[in-house]
């Protein structure tokens, strides 16, 4: 028995455990048994999880495919779909990350009111949970956890600029620390960060590839807004495509403020508009290795963003 629990991997989304399989592989109890009974038993599956939004050439959402459409390779070889679905309504954990540093000073106040609208309208409470982080020479924890609006509001309209940035460390404090682990018998969840900011780390402990690796441990997707109005796309922008693309995220680039309402609208709409495939990876070696995800489209004319990589299970 000892020998079975130790074979039991809690390591991002890389574990599944099911006694029984619901819709696209979630674990679903028993009839009268809940994910916590103490009757129910858990199994040890190696489940890779992916979440990916599909668009065709005008960007439009595509919301019609089944799993027969795609094409999964990791490190190169083929993986055999076990599970797929829509996931229309998953629950979300969400942290806003807000650069409060002397060069967002003039746009503060839009970033601020775009960032409150969008919880007000995407949050679903009793499902859904946020908290924000502001950061300049540091991050700081102003909301923790919470289902609330109103105490998400109150602390996304407190913050004040000045000094720094520290990108890369908020972006590692926030998936460590409120990303990384959730107490069993959580439900798969979809894991945001939405990050305000113009990309321009100049304070940060952390590397920019520490940070990354970091939010790929947690599973998490990362949408970024640029706050860079020159109209050219410099240093930091690069920053915050390369940290969108490599988590299955998207980055936008509002040529002002007016722009960012219809961003995080975007945003909003990609979130409860995706679908979720899995599969048991053929290389069943639990080294903890950086591996790669290719998820191709069948049908010409079709793009797919999804994270495009995991780390693989330790011993």
């Amino acid at each position: 028995m000892k020998k079975v629990l130790s074979a039991i991997i809690t390591l991002g989304c890389v574990a599944g455990f099911v006694l029984a399989q619901g819709p696209g592989g979630t674990p679903r109890a028993g009839p009268g048994q809940t994910a916590s009974s103490p009757n129910v038993i858990k199994v040890p599956v190696d489940l890779v999880n992916v979440l990916l939004t599909v668009t065709d050439k005008k960007n439009r959402l595509v919301l019609d495919l089944t799993k027969d459409d795609f094409k999964v390779l990791e490190d190169g070889k083929p993986q055999m779909v076990r599970y797929f679905s829509r996931e229309t309504n998953l629950p979300l954990r969400v942290g806003i990350l807000i650069d409060t540093s002397n060069s967002i000073r003039e746009r503060l106040r839009f970033e601020q009111e775009a960032a409150v609208d969008f919880l007000n309208n995407t949050l679903q409470p009793g499902r859904d949970l946020a908290f924000v982080v502001g950061f300049d020479v540091e991050p700081q924890m102003v909301q923790d956890y919470t289902d609330n609006t109103e105490k998400l509001s109150d602390a996304i309209r407190k913050l004040q600029a000045g000094g720094v940035t520290s990108l890369y460390d908020a972006i590692y404090f926030s998936c460590k620390e409120k990303m990384l682990f959730f107490p069993p018998p959580e439900p798969y969840l979809r894991r945001v960060m939405i990050i305000i900011s113009d990309g321009q780390d100049n304070q940060s402990e952390r590397t920019r590839e520490e940070a990354l690796a970091m939010a790929q441990r947690a599973e998490v997707t990362i949408f970024t807004i640029s706050t860079n109005r020159s109209g050219i796309q410099g240093r930091g922008d690069k920053v915050l495509r390369r940290l969108a693309e490599e988590t299955g995220g998207r980055a936008f680039f509002p040529f002002d403020a007016s722009e960012l309402a219809s961003n995080f609208q975007e945003i909003s709409r990609e979130l409860r508009s995706q679908y979720s495939l899995a599969y048991v990876s053929t290389n069943r070696a639990h080294d903890g290795t950086l591996r790669s995800i290719s998820i191709e489209p069948l049908e010409k004319g079709l793009r797919i963003r999804a994270k495009n990589g995991y780390f693989a299970p330790s011993q």
